[in-house]
């Protein structure tokens, strides 16, 4: 073993997942099924077929036209996978081919091309693009299945950090004088008139 095998299974993964992507964004199993239809429609009137010593050339006076509808379907099925926005014509178109084929090529190819084209025609006619998600539902989704919390709103200071500024105010104490009584007891001197001072200081 080299020392890149391990890198191979790798690689596959990842252009798996690439083509998945690309798969998703079109119409592609309804350009499947129209490209397969157009096989058996275009061969089958040149188809000789060999039983013992006997051969069977299946071949109709509209080989021509066989061929034709056989190329149409399969350029049809190559456009629905890369112009995706002429799927609806695509699709009508194929589905127009396939029941032409029934009386020009051999029953459609033996009803085999018709099936296929007929189904890959409605598909192609139904088929719509998918919405994109929304880019806050991605980011939603992305924090629940990870598990972690989401991220908290930015904190907003509050005009006062200090939580005594929320508390319920206190009501002041009521001044009490020096003999016990509840008038007060100013002995600042600014206010001669309140308590009779004489508007000089206290000396004790």
């Amino acid at each position: 073993m080299s020392a890149e095998t391990p890198a191979a299974p790798g690689q596959f993964a990842r252009r798996r997942l690439q083509f998945r992507a690309w798969r998703g964004t079109r119409p592609f199993w309804a350009g499947l099924f129209v490209m397969l239809g157009g096989l058996p429609i275009a061969y089958f009137p040149y188809a000789h077929l060999q039983v013992g010593h006997l051969t069977l050339a299946m071949a109709t006076t509209a080989g021509a036209g066989s061929l034709i509808i056989g190329v149409l379907l399969v350029v049809l099925g190559f456009s629905l996978w890369f112009q995706k926005h002429v799927r609806t014509f695509a699709g009508v178109a194929a589905i127009l081919l396939a029941l032409v084929s029934i009386p020009v090529s051999n029953l459609g190819g033996f009803l085999i091309g018709f099936l296929l084209a007929m189904v890959g025609g409605a598909l192609a006619v139904s088929w719509a693009p998918g919405a994109p998600p929304e880019p806050q539902a991605l980011q939603d989704v992305a924090q629940g299945e990870g598990g972690a919390p989401a991220e908290a709103a930015p904190y907003e200071a509050a005009p006062h950090d200090s939580a005594s500024y929320y508390a319920k105010p206190q009501e002041p104490a009521p001044y009490e004088s020096a003999d016990g009584t509840d008038e007060p007891n100013d002995l600042s001197g600014t206010s001669p008139v309140n308590n009779g001072a004489n508007g000089r200081h206290s000396a004790g």
